[in-house]
C-alpha cells in the first residue's frame, strides 16, 4: 500500500533549537504537525539515543510519525517510526535490514541519477533538493528548482518530499510541481512561535 504523508514534514534540527527538543516537538504537534525528523549532527551516539528515546515516547503514542536522521541503529533502539538516510549514510537496503520491514526508510537525493536509483529501492519516500538555496547546510548540493520535481514525478509513485529553502510563500508552488510533502527546518524553527508558523503552513498546504 502506498504511503501517504502529510503535506508538512518538519525537521527538528538541534543546531537551530533554542528550547529543548521535546518542548519544541510538543508545540509543533499541538499545532498539527504529524511528521517530525530529529537531526543532531554533533551528538554522541549515547546522547542521540537518549534524546531520540524521549522524543519517541512523547510522539509515537500521539500518532506522530517520528523519524531519526542518519542513524538506523538509533531509530530501531529508540522505537522510532523510521530512519532517513542521505547519500553518505547506509544504503537504503542496509538501513532497512537494521530497522526492519515495519519501519519507514526515507532517502535524500540531489540529482536524476540518485533519484532513479532510490526509486528502485525499498525506500518508502524520496526526498529531493535543495529546491531553493538553503542556509541550513554548510556546503549544500546545487539547487534543483521545482522543475526537477516535475521531471522526476513520473518516475515513481513513492511520495516525494521537497526540501531546501522552502518558505510559506513558495510552499504551494512546490506541491503544485508534484511534491507530496514539503520539509521545513529554518522557516519554522527560527520563527518567534514555531507552532504558529507550522499552523500557517498546514493551513496553506491542506485547505
Amino acid at each position: 500500500m502506498r504511503l501517504v504523508l502529510p503535506r508538512l514534514y518538519v525537521i527538528l534540527d538541534r543546531a537551530l533549537l533554542t528550547i529543548p527538543e521535546t518542548e519544541c516537538a510538543r508545540q509543533l504537534v499541538d499545532a498539527g504537525v504529524r511528521v517530525l525528523q530529529y537531526r543532531h549532527k554533533e551528538a554522541s551516539s549515547r546522547e542521540l539515543l537518549e534524546n531520540a528515546k524521549k522524543l519517541s515516547l512523547a510522539l509515537v503514542p500521539r500518532g506522530v510519525t517520528f523519524v531519526v536522521n542518519d542513524r538506523a541503529d538509533v531509530a530501531a533502539l529508540a522505537g522510532a517510526s523510521g530512519v532517513h538516510v542521505g547519500q553518505e549514510d547506509l544504503a537504503v537496503e542496509d538501513a532497512r535490514a537494521v530497522v526492519g520491514p515495519g519501519r519507514l526508510v526515507g532517502v535524500s537525493t540531489h540529482n536524476g541519477a540518485q533519484f532513479e536509483q532510490a526509486a528502485g529501492t525499498s525506500a518508502d519516500y524520496i526526498a529531493v533538493g535543495p529546491i531553493f538555496s538553503t542556509s541550513t547546510k554548510s556546503n549544500p548540493d546545487p539547487v534543483v528548482g521545482t522543475e526537477f520535481i516535475r521531471q522526476v514525478r513520473p518516475l515513481t509513485d513513492k511520495p516525494i518530499v521537497a526540501i531546501g529553502g522552502i518558505t510559506l510563500e513558495r510552499a504551494a508552488e512546490v506541491v503544485r510541481a508534484g511534491a507530496d510533502a514539503v520539509a521545513l527546518i529554518s522557516d519554522i524553527l527560527r520563527a518567534r512561535n514555531p507552532g504558529e508558523r507550522a499552523r500557517q503552513f498546514i493551513e496553506t498546504l491542506e485547505p
